[in-house]
Protein backbone atom coordinates (compact mmCIF):
# COMPACT_ATOMS: atom_id res chain seq x y z
CA UNK A 1 0.00 0.00 0.00
CA UNK A 2 1.57 3.32 -1.08
CA UNK A 3 1.60 6.11 1.45
CA UNK A 4 1.82 9.90 1.55
CA UNK A 5 3.84 11.11 4.53
CA UNK A 6 2.97 14.36 6.29
CA UNK A 7 3.62 16.43 9.39
CA UNK A 8 0.91 18.29 11.29
CA UNK A 9 2.05 21.62 12.77
CA UNK A 10 0.53 24.52 14.66
CA UNK A 11 1.59 28.16 14.57
CA UNK A 12 -0.12 29.77 17.56
CA UNK A 13 -3.21 27.64 16.86
CA UNK A 14 -3.12 28.16 13.08
CA UNK A 15 -2.72 24.52 11.98
CA UNK A 16 -1.18 23.13 8.82
CA UNK A 17 -0.48 19.91 6.97
CA UNK A 18 3.19 19.96 5.90
CA UNK A 19 4.23 17.73 2.99
CA UNK A 20 7.93 17.28 2.24
CA UNK A 21 8.32 16.74 -1.49
CA UNK A 22 11.56 14.82 -0.88
CA UNK A 23 9.58 12.15 0.95
CA UNK A 24 6.74 12.24 -1.57
CA UNK A 25 8.43 12.82 -4.95
CA UNK A 26 5.57 11.45 -7.06
CA UNK A 27 2.74 13.25 -5.28
CA UNK A 28 0.58 15.47 -7.43
CA UNK A 29 -1.76 17.94 -5.72
CA UNK A 30 -4.73 19.90 -6.97
CA UNK A 31 -7.37 22.02 -5.24
CA UNK A 32 -9.74 19.06 -4.79
CA UNK A 33 -7.06 16.92 -3.11
CA UNK A 34 -5.92 19.80 -0.89
CA UNK A 35 -9.48 20.50 0.19
CA UNK A 36 -9.92 16.80 1.05
CA UNK A 37 -6.71 16.69 3.09
CA UNK A 38 -7.68 19.82 5.04
CA UNK A 39 -11.20 18.60 5.80
CA UNK A 40 -11.68 18.26 9.55
CA UNK A 41 -14.25 15.49 9.19
CA UNK A 42 -12.95 13.26 6.42
CA UNK A 43 -9.28 14.27 6.06
CA UNK A 44 -6.35 15.22 8.28
CA UNK A 45 -7.83 18.60 9.16
CA UNK A 46 -6.06 21.96 8.87
CA UNK A 47 -6.38 25.66 8.07
CA UNK A 48 -4.04 25.11 5.14
CA UNK A 49 -1.48 22.89 3.45
CA UNK A 50 2.22 23.61 2.88
CA UNK A 51 4.63 21.82 0.60
CA UNK A 52 8.40 22.06 1.19
CA UNK A 53 10.87 21.46 -1.62
CA UNK A 54 14.43 22.30 -2.69
CA UNK A 55 14.97 25.80 -4.09
CA UNK A 56 18.45 26.19 -5.54
CA UNK A 57 20.44 28.76 -3.57
CA UNK A 58 17.68 29.20 -0.96
CA UNK A 59 17.26 26.78 1.94
CA UNK A 60 13.85 25.67 0.68
CA UNK A 61 10.73 26.66 -1.22
CA UNK A 62 7.39 26.90 0.56
CA UNK A 63 4.12 26.64 -1.34
CA UNK A 64 1.03 27.50 0.68
CA UNK A 65 -2.57 26.49 -0.06
CA UNK A 66 -5.70 27.55 1.80
CA UNK A 67 -8.04 24.88 3.15
CA UNK A 68 -10.33 25.40 0.15
CA UNK A 69 -7.44 24.66 -2.23
CA UNK A 70 -6.86 28.28 -3.29
CA UNK A 71 -3.42 29.87 -3.21
CA UNK A 72 -1.54 33.04 -4.10
CA UNK A 73 -1.19 34.84 -0.77
CA UNK A 74 1.31 34.79 2.07
CA UNK A 75 0.68 32.85 5.28
CA UNK A 76 2.96 34.16 8.04
CA UNK A 77 2.16 31.52 10.66
CA UNK A 78 2.59 28.91 7.94
CA UNK A 79 5.97 30.42 7.12
CA UNK A 80 7.01 30.17 10.77
CA UNK A 81 5.97 26.50 10.80
CA UNK A 82 7.89 25.92 7.57
CA UNK A 83 11.02 27.43 9.12
CA UNK A 84 10.81 25.14 12.12
CA UNK A 85 10.10 22.13 9.90
CA UNK A 86 13.13 22.97 7.75
CA UNK A 87 15.31 23.26 10.85
CA UNK A 88 14.36 19.84 12.23
CA UNK A 89 14.52 18.20 8.81
CA UNK A 90 18.14 19.45 8.44
CA UNK A 91 17.42 21.79 5.52
CA UNK A 92 18.95 24.70 7.44
CA UNK A 93 22.70 24.99 7.96
CA UNK A 94 22.06 26.88 11.21
CA UNK A 95 19.14 28.63 12.87
CA UNK A 96 18.81 31.22 10.09
CA UNK A 97 16.49 30.51 7.17
CA UNK A 98 16.30 31.93 3.66
CA UNK A 99 13.43 30.63 1.54
CA UNK A 100 11.09 31.38 -1.32
CA UNK A 101 7.28 31.55 -1.27
CA UNK A 102 5.15 32.56 -4.28
CA UNK A 103 8.32 33.67 -6.04
CA UNK A 104 9.26 36.09 -3.24
CA UNK A 105 12.36 35.69 -1.06
CA UNK A 106 11.94 35.72 2.73
CA UNK A 107 14.02 35.05 5.80
CA UNK A 108 13.49 33.93 9.37
CA UNK A 109 15.12 32.53 12.43
CA UNK A 110 14.74 29.73 14.97
CA UNK A 111 14.86 31.60 18.29
CA UNK A 112 14.52 28.53 20.51
CA UNK A 113 12.66 25.20 20.66
CA UNK A 114 9.29 26.94 20.37
CA UNK A 115 9.70 30.54 19.17
CA UNK A 116 10.15 31.17 15.46
CA UNK A 117 10.73 34.60 13.89
CA UNK A 118 9.60 35.40 10.34
CA UNK A 119 10.67 38.57 8.51
CA UNK A 120 8.06 40.18 6.27
CA UNK A 121 8.10 42.86 3.62
CA UNK A 122 6.58 46.25 4.53
CA UNK A 123 2.77 46.50 4.37
CA UNK A 124 1.20 47.86 1.20
CA UNK A 125 -2.06 49.59 0.16
CA UNK A 126 -2.60 50.98 3.66
CA UNK A 127 -5.86 52.83 4.17
CA UNK A 128 -7.25 54.35 7.36
CA UNK A 129 -10.68 55.34 8.59
CA UNK A 130 -12.98 54.38 5.74
CA UNK A 131 -16.47 52.93 6.00
CA UNK A 132 -17.78 49.45 5.21
CA UNK A 133 -21.40 48.38 5.32
CA UNK A 134 -22.17 45.27 7.36
CA UNK A 135 -24.74 44.18 9.91
CA UNK A 136 -27.12 46.93 8.79
CA UNK A 137 -24.70 49.73 9.69
CA UNK A 138 -21.72 51.69 8.42
CA UNK A 139 -18.57 50.65 10.29
CA UNK A 140 -15.23 52.43 10.54
CA UNK A 141 -12.45 50.24 9.12
CA UNK A 142 -8.77 50.17 8.17
CA UNK A 143 -6.85 48.14 5.60
CA UNK A 144 -3.33 46.83 5.04
CA UNK A 145 -1.89 44.24 2.69
CA UNK A 146 0.83 42.34 4.56
CA UNK A 147 1.26 39.69 1.89
CA UNK A 148 -2.45 38.95 2.23
CA UNK A 149 -5.23 41.58 2.29
CA UNK A 150 -6.60 42.48 5.72
CA UNK A 151 -9.39 44.69 7.00
CA UNK A 152 -8.90 45.72 10.64
CA UNK A 153 -11.91 46.82 12.68
CA UNK A 154 -12.10 47.88 16.33
CA UNK A 155 -15.07 46.23 17.99
CA UNK A 156 -15.80 49.53 19.80
CA UNK A 157 -16.73 50.91 16.36
CA UNK A 158 -19.46 48.29 15.85
CA UNK A 159 -23.01 48.61 17.20
CA UNK A 160 -24.76 45.65 18.79
CA UNK A 161 -28.03 47.27 17.72
CA UNK A 162 -27.83 49.49 14.61
CA UNK A 163 -30.79 51.48 15.96
CA UNK A 164 -29.06 52.24 19.26
CA UNK A 165 -26.03 54.55 18.80
CA UNK A 166 -24.78 53.73 22.30
CA UNK A 167 -24.74 49.94 21.96
CA UNK A 168 -21.07 49.40 21.07
CA UNK A 169 -19.29 46.10 21.67
CA UNK A 170 -16.71 46.10 24.46
CA UNK A 171 -15.84 42.42 24.84
CA UNK A 172 -14.08 40.63 21.99
CA UNK A 173 -15.18 37.23 23.32
CA UNK A 174 -18.80 38.18 22.69
CA UNK A 175 -18.26 39.60 19.22
CA UNK A 176 -20.04 37.80 16.32
CA UNK A 177 -16.92 37.28 14.18
CA UNK A 178 -18.54 34.83 11.77
CA UNK A 179 -21.51 36.93 10.74
CA UNK A 180 -19.62 40.20 10.33
CA UNK A 181 -16.54 38.47 8.90
CA UNK A 182 -18.46 36.61 6.20
CA UNK A 183 -20.29 39.74 5.11
CA UNK A 184 -17.23 42.01 4.93
CA UNK A 185 -15.06 39.32 3.33
CA UNK A 186 -17.20 39.39 0.16
CA UNK A 187 -17.84 43.14 -0.13
CA UNK A 188 -17.36 44.26 -3.76
CA UNK A 189 -14.81 46.93 -2.83
CA UNK A 190 -12.33 44.17 -1.94
CA UNK A 191 -11.48 42.58 -5.26
CA UNK A 192 -10.77 38.89 -4.70
CA UNK A 193 -12.06 39.07 -1.14
CA UNK A 194 -10.34 40.01 2.09
CA UNK A 195 -9.51 38.68 5.52
CA UNK A 196 -11.23 40.48 8.39
CA UNK A 197 -9.69 41.15 11.80
CA UNK A 198 -11.60 42.37 14.83
CA UNK A 199 -9.52 43.91 17.61
CA UNK A 200 -9.59 45.59 20.98
CA UNK A 201 -6.66 47.27 22.72
CA UNK A 202 -6.10 46.61 26.41
CA UNK A 203 -3.09 47.73 28.49
CA UNK A 204 -0.98 48.30 25.42
CA UNK A 205 -1.68 44.86 23.93
CA UNK A 206 -4.01 43.88 21.09
CA UNK A 207 -6.68 41.23 21.45
CA UNK A 208 -7.50 39.86 18.01
CA UNK A 209 -9.92 37.50 16.27
CA UNK A 210 -9.78 36.81 12.54
CA UNK A 211 -12.10 35.56 9.83
CA UNK A 212 -9.87 34.06 7.13
CA UNK A 213 -10.78 33.86 3.48
CA UNK A 214 -9.85 30.50 1.98
CA UNK A 215 -10.69 28.86 5.30
CA UNK A 216 -14.06 30.65 5.34
CA UNK A 217 -14.18 30.52 9.11
CA UNK A 218 -12.58 32.02 12.17
CA UNK A 219 -9.10 30.66 12.87
CA UNK A 220 -7.32 30.50 16.23
CA UNK A 221 -4.65 32.86 14.91
CA UNK A 222 -3.60 34.65 11.74
CA UNK A 223 -0.03 35.82 11.26
CA UNK A 224 -0.46 38.34 8.44
CA UNK A 225 -3.64 39.56 10.16
CA UNK A 226 -1.73 40.12 13.40
CA UNK A 227 0.91 42.10 11.51
CA UNK A 228 -1.77 44.22 9.84
CA UNK A 229 -3.53 44.87 13.15
CA UNK A 230 -0.28 45.77 14.90
CA UNK A 231 0.67 48.28 12.23
CA UNK A 232 -2.81 49.83 12.14
CA UNK A 233 -2.90 50.18 15.94
CA UNK A 234 0.62 51.64 15.89
CA UNK A 235 -0.95 54.54 14.02
CA UNK A 236 -4.47 54.71 15.49
CA UNK A 237 -3.62 53.90 19.13
CA UNK A 238 0.04 55.02 19.27
CA UNK A 239 1.22 51.55 20.30
CA UNK A 240 4.98 51.14 20.28
CA UNK A 241 6.72 48.10 18.82
CA UNK A 242 7.32 45.38 19.75
CA UNK A 243 3.54 44.91 19.91
CA UNK A 244 1.99 41.89 21.61
CA UNK A 245 -1.18 40.31 20.21
CA UNK A 246 -3.36 37.90 22.16
CA UNK A 247 -4.88 35.36 19.77
CA UNK A 248 -8.11 33.38 19.94
CA UNK A 249 -6.01 30.29 20.67
CA UNK A 250 -4.56 32.09 23.72
CA UNK A 251 -1.03 32.17 22.33
CA UNK A 252 0.85 35.44 22.03
CA UNK A 253 2.32 36.76 18.79
CA UNK A 254 4.87 39.57 18.72
CA UNK A 255 5.10 42.05 15.85
CA UNK A 256 8.19 44.23 15.70
CA UNK A 257 9.29 46.87 13.22
CA UNK A 258 11.00 50.23 12.84
CA UNK A 259 9.77 53.34 11.06
CA UNK A 260 12.37 55.60 9.48
CA UNK A 261 11.49 58.54 7.23
CA UNK A 262 7.88 57.25 7.16
CA UNK A 263 9.06 53.88 5.82
CA UNK A 264 8.66 50.55 7.61
CA UNK A 265 11.72 48.32 7.92
CA UNK A 266 12.77 45.20 9.84
CA UNK A 267 9.16 43.98 10.10
CA UNK A 268 8.88 40.61 11.85
CA UNK A 269 6.42 38.20 13.42
CA UNK A 270 7.54 35.99 16.31
CA UNK A 271 5.59 33.29 18.11
CA UNK A 272 5.26 29.59 18.83
CA UNK A 273 5.43 26.93 16.10
CA UNK A 274 4.90 23.36 17.23
CA UNK A 275 5.09 19.94 15.65
CA UNK A 276 1.85 18.17 16.60
CA UNK A 277 2.33 14.76 15.00
CA UNK A 278 3.70 12.92 11.99
CA UNK A 279 1.80 10.35 9.97
CA UNK A 280 0.85 8.94 6.60
CA UNK A 281 -2.27 8.65 4.55
CA UNK A 282 -3.13 6.02 1.96
CA UNK A 283 -2.48 7.22 -1.60
CA UNK A 284 -5.87 5.77 -2.56
CA UNK A 285 -7.30 8.70 -0.60
CA UNK A 286 -6.42 10.88 -3.59
CA UNK A 287 -8.21 8.82 -6.22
Amino acid sequence: MEKVFFTKMSGAGNDFVIIDNDKNPDLSLNSKKIKSLCSRRTGIGADGLITISDAGSADFEMNYYNADGSTGSLCANGARCAIRFAFFSKRLKNKLANFVSNGVSYSGEVIDDELIKFNLNPPQKIKYNFKVKAGGQMINANFADTGSPHVVIKISDVLKNPNNPNSFYNNLNDFPVLSFGREIRYLPEFAGGTNVNFVSVDNGEINIRTYERGVEDETLACGTGSVAAAFICYVTDKLKPPIILNTRGRDKLIVNFEVENQKVKNLSLTGPAELIYEGWINKNFFI
